[in-house]
């Protein structure tokens, strides 16, 4: 009992903001992905411009000259990750801010075909298809960086609340092949982890640590912690403390 009221006021107290697409000026796209041999290998990189440009983002390749007005912060980086898959292409798409922290990641694009351009090409169209779905129009958000934290400019001005919040969370080194890897998407108080699917695995909320976050997955509530550079899920059971290593990328 005294835990889950401990954890009830620390969940009172925490405090996070959601970030979305549309606080962005534009997109930074790499000329190759990380599955790719070669530079716009099967036009990945074009069709990645082509499909932003259809839904609404300014889009730079990551060798364009980026105009001077624009804050490294105010632009999403675009990565196009590939899915293993039996005789199926899987792709999907994950939006990034300047921190590395995910924003927005797109539903899987499959494709049955077995030419690989025709297939990535397929496989992307579709992907886009949840980005479209954002109706991404710019909100005018200003996005500066003071001391490695992100702050947002050209709002209605409010009275100041004094708020005690991690700033930014621990980064731990991962392999983006691992099939256990979960990716952290931003919400109203902390983030949700995801899979590969993408299917929301657990619930984070911020507490005033960097390294601590209040943890549900599914009908267990916890607390997900940052030990030696690694992150480890903490819950009762059975009055025994039980330790499960998450391995997530935030």
């Amino acid at each position: 009992m005294k835990t889950k009221i401990l954890l009830l006021l620390i969940f009172i107290s925490s405090y996070g903001f959601s970030q979305s697409v549309n606080d962005y000026k534009a997109v930074i796209i790499p000329l190759k992905y990380d599955f790719m041999k070669t530079d716009n290998q099967y036009r990945l990189a074009t069709l990645t411009k082509f499909n932003l440009n259809k839904a609404g983002f300014e889009a730079f390749y990551a060798n364009d000259a980026i105009p001077q007005d624009y804050n490294r912060c105010d632009l999403l980086n675009v990565d196009v990750i590939r899915d293993n898959g039996f005789l199926v292409t899987k792709l999907y798409v994950v939006f990034k801010d300047c921190y590395g922290k995910i924003v927005f990641t797109s539903d899987i694009g499959k494709s049955k075909t077995k030419d690989f351009d025709g297939a990535y090409s397929e496989a992307l169209n579709q992907a886009f298809l949840s980005i479209n779905a954002l109706h991404y129009k710019y909100n005018g958000t200003k996005a500066t960086t003071t001391n490695n934290q992100t702050s947002v400019n050209n709002q209605v001005a409010v009275a100041p609340v004094t708020v005690t919040t991690n700033a930014a969370v621990v980064n731990t080194v991962v392999n983006n092949n691992d099939p256990n890897l979960l990716y952290a998407q931003p919400t109203e108080t902390g983030y949700q982890l995801i899979d590969k699917t993408p299917k929301v695995v657990m619930k984070l909320m911020k507490t005033s640590r960097p390294d601590s976050f209040i943890a549900i997955k599914g009908d267990i509530q916890g607390s997900l912690n940052a030990k030696d550079n690694e992150w480890y899920f903490e819950y009762y059971k059975n009055d025994k403390l039980v330790s499960e290593k998450v391995i997530v990328k935030f």
